[in-house]
Parts: C-alpha cells; sequence; structure tokens
C-alpha cells in the first residue's frame, strides 16, 4: 500500500503555510518543508519562514538544518524529504509537503533518479559561469532548450547548469524528459494543492510581503550573512531577496534599485512557478479568494484529501 503524502503548494506569497498548519492540526499531519531556501539557518526574513509561534505545535521538518555555507540541491531535498515521510508515516501521521519549489515536489513525488557526482562538463560549465557569467551560460541553455529557458531565471544558475548537463549527458532537452516524469504514476496516495488567486491580487501581496521584509530587517540579514563570508555564487545566496540586497550592499545598485528589483523579480518568480504547476498532472487549483478566511479552506482541504487518501478519521 502507497504510503499517503499531501501537498499543498502554489506561487511565493499566496499563504501556503497558514493553509498547511490548519491542515495539519485537523488530520493529525506533521509538515515537511518543500522550499529550497528555508532549510538555511540564519536566514529568515528573506525566506518568510515560519516561525516557532506561527507553527502551533504542528512539527516541521527540513527547515534550519543547514549552514548557509552548505550545498543544498534537489537530490540532496530528495533523500532527506522522503526520509521524513517514513519518519511521519511510522508514527501513523500523515505527511504534508508545504512550499513552492515545484521541482523538488516532482523529484519526491515521482522519484527522480539523479546523478550526484561532478562531471567534467560540469567543471566546464562552472569554468565559464565564472569567465562570462550567468547569461552566457543561459544563451547557451536557449540554443538547444528553449522550453526550459523559457521558466528557468538566468540567476538560478544551478538549474541552468543541470540543464546544459542532461542535454550533454542524453542528447534530450531536460524540458522533455520532465514532461515524461510528469506522466509516470507517483510513489504516494496524494493529494496535491496548488493555491492560487487573481494576478492581480497576488503581485499586490508580493510587493506588502517586500515591504514588510526590508521593514523587519532583510538588509540587516544579509549584512550579517555577507560578513560571515558568504559570497553570491554560493547556493544560499541565489534565493530572490538575497542575491538584490547584496548588490546593494556591494554598491552595485542603488536601495531604491534593490526594492524595485526584489518586487519585480519576486513576482517573476510567481509566474514562472504558476507556469510549472500548470504543467503537473492530477493537481487540485484552489482559488484563495473563493473562502472567507484560511480556516474556511483547510476545510475543503481536509474534506478532498480525506476523500483522496482514503484516511478514516
Amino acid at each position: 500500500m502507497k504510503q499517503p503524502l499531501i501537498i499543498i503548494t502554489g506561487p511565493t506569497a499566496v499563504g501556503k503555510t497558514e493553509a498547511s498548519i490548519l491542515l495539519a492540526k485537523k488530520i493529525n499531519g506533521e509538515i515537511i518543508s518543500a522550499d529550497s531556501m528555508q532549510v538555511y539557518k540564519g536566514m529568515d526574513i528573506g525566506t518568510a519562514k515560519i516561525t516557532k509561534e506561527e507553527m502551533m505545535g504542528v512539527p516541521h521538518h527540513l527547515i534550519d538544518i543547514l549552514s548557509p555555507e552548505q550545498d543544498f540541491n534537489v537530490y540532496t531535498f530528495q533523500q532527506l524529504a522522503k526520509a521524513a515521510v517514513d519518519d511521519i508515516c511510522s508514527r501513523g501521521k500523515i505527511p504534508i509537503l508545504t512550499g513552492g519549489t515545484g521541482f523538488y515536489i516532482q523529484a519526491l513525488l515521482y522519484g527522480i533518479s539523479f546523478k550526484e557526482e561532478a562531471n567534467t562538463y560540469r567543471l566546464e560549465l562552472e569554468k565559464l559561469l565564472e569567465e562570462k557569467g550567468n547569461l552566457y551560460l543561459h544563451a547557451m541553455l536557449e540554443e538547444v532548450d528553449s522550453a526550459s529557458a523559457n521558466i528557468i531565471h538566468p540567476n538560478n544558475v544551478k538549474r541552468v547548469i543541470r540543464a546544459l548537463e542532461f542535454y550533454q549527458e542524453t542528447g534530450e532537452p531536460i524540458s522533455k524528459h520532465n514532461e515524461t516524469e510528469r506522466q509516470k504514476e507517483s510513489q504516494f496516495q496524494s493529494a496535491y494543492f496548488v493555491l492560487n488567486m487573481p494576478r492581480e491580487q497576488l503581485y499586490e501581496r508580493i510587493n506588502l510581503r517586500i515591504d514588510k521584509m526590508l521593514a523587519d530587517g532583510l538588509v540587516q540579514e544579509v549584512t550579517a550573512l555577507k560578513e560571515m563570508g558568504l559570497k553570491r555564487d554560493m547556493t544560499s545566496m541565489q534565493g530572490i531577496g538575497y542575491k538584490e540586497v547584496l548588490d546593494y550592499l556591494n554598491g552595485e545598485t542603488s536601495y531604491e534599485e534593490m526594492v524595485y528589483l526584489l518586487k519585480r523579480d519576486t513576482r517573476h518568480f510567481a509566474k514562472r512557478q504558476i507556469t510549472w504547476f500548470k504543467r503537473e498532472k492530477d493537481v487540485i487549483w484552489m482559488d484563495k479568494t473563493k473562502y472567507q478566511n484560511s480556516l474556511e479552506l483547510s476545510e475543503d482541504l481536509v474534506q478532498i484529501s480525506k476523500e483522496k487518501l482514503q484516511i478514516e478519521q
């Protein structure tokens, strides 16, 4: 019998955290973070990391487990998330995967195989990155796999390199490979929810979130990370919110430019997330604006989850 798994995802700032907490409390669940940045300690404001108070006693996994100097990738996530699912299920609870990193969710859901070891081509690409920059690599990707280039931001160099590496290894665009993976049967008995809302409302929420992050001390948080010796090419510094502030601290942009880029890049990121989830199969789209509040939304999440997972609670 397949293990149960509930997925609560959607674009950044849509309100996944509160909905997942309310759901977890109602079905005896525990939450696994599907966020590529919340794994890092000391990176709280820019990742909109959940606080202890907001957790409301619900156990969370894969948050604050690495230092910002360490690398984190889809292969590592897949191993850690599967171990967390096994642990949660072994105690008779329901795992709830929550976060907006679609590729990570896909990797766990379908058990995608990855090569973790570095190869000479990857080293060549990393050298090109150092010498010619991320836009050069992104242009290389555009030539061999325009579909991937459209959804992978030039700043997401890890994924650009992975896509180029995959093409070099197989002769097949990784975008085509991902479509094939989407046709696989999930290794879980799953309920896959994507929360969304009209674009204008989502963008307004994003802008307000950025304002709050800055008021809460985002610049000071990145200053502390910079003083620890963290640099822009590190995995932890690739996240939106960190690279823009780092550029400001390094004198490459003004404060006003930094704020503009933060909001623009986050909106673009949300748009790419929605594009990704539209390509996934068996997802249940939930328009948040049709509900008075997260509590009302969670009631539907509970009902549908029980039906999909055949939970007798």
